[in-house]
């Protein structure tokens, strides 16, 4: 009787490992330089994240500006410069074929900032004193 494919929610495991080697190689790449753009290797970028697919075809590279200004520019620059940075990654990530790069800002920072803003608010400072009141009861 043939098994049933069961799909898992999340990514694999072989999924985040190649991931993360993708992740470790594009920083390496654009704090050497590497890049044959002066533009790209003037800015300051992290990558925070590299998402495979199931397939590890495609990888969408999540970058975040130093600062966090210029995120437009630089994601402009690296779409120039995406078949180099394809090549080279494919020199340092053994695998057997080159994934696509997909490069998309990160917005995750501004996401936590604010929620951090949101819990500091005076309406939210007066609504935990409130549930601390009624808690001790």
């Amino acid at each position: 009787m043939p098994r049933a494919h069961v799909r898992r929610p999340g990514p694999s495991h072989r999924q985040e490992r190649v991931g993360e080697a993708i992740r470790h190689a594009l920083s390496e790449i654009l704090a050497r330089g590497e890049v044959p753009d002066p533009d790209l290797n003037r800015r300051s970028l992290t990558v925070t994240a590299v998402e495979m697919t199931p397939d590890l075809k495609w990888a969408r590279v999540f970058i975040t500006p130093l600062g966090g200004q210029g995120a437009k520019e630089a994601l402009a620059a690296l779409e120039a410069q995406r078949k180099a940075l394809r090549a080279l990654v494919s020199r340092r990530v053994n695998l057997k074929f080159a994934p696509d790069l997909k490069f998309v800002a990160d917005d995750s920072f501004a996401a936590r900032a604010l929620i951090d803003d949101l819990l500091r608010s005076p309406a939210v400072a007066r609504d935990l004193a409130g549930a601390q009141k009624d808690g001790s009861r």
